[in-house]
């Protein structure tokens, strides 16, 4: 499966360039009004018009593969098995569980134990998240 991923990102990252490169290379709609006046690019490989036509459709048929390739990326990204997930999901389960309550739980010098451990924290909003200088 892995190297079926690894195939279709080169296959879309080869498409993308040479798509890139194609419409680099196509001519404006502007370019036909110079040649009517002989700015001598009517004279090409591929003739008047050949150019263009040859030009738009191989860059249509690197688009369908470019949106072929996207595509099946996406299907594949959610065929995952659910075991994978995120790093944030994966850092949430190998993070370290809170002090219990008790001895260690308190504040060395405070008179009144700490709340228990399975009560949330509230979350520190606003200007308390900036740090101090």
């Amino acid at each position: 499966m892995n190297v079926v991923l690894n195939l279709l990102v080169g296959v879309q990252m080869l498409a993308a360039l040479a798509m890139i490169g194609l419409i680099l290379i196509q001519h404006g709609k502007g370019a036909d009004m110079g040649a009517a006046f002989g700015s001598g690019s009517a004279g090409s490989l591929f003739g008047a018009s050949g150019s263009a036509n040859f030009l738009s459709r191989t860059t249509a048929v690197l688009a369908a593969v470019f949106f072929a390739c996207t595509l099946l990326l996406a299907y594949f990204s959610h065929a995952r098995p659910a075991g994978g997930g995120s790093l944030l999901e994966r850092a949430a389960v190998g993070a370290p569980a809170a002090p219990a309550s008790g001895a260690a739980g308190e504040i060395p010098g405070a008179g009144a134990p700490s709340a228990p451990a399975s009560a949330p924290a509230a979350p520190v909003s606003g200007a308390g998240q900036i740090p101090n200088k």
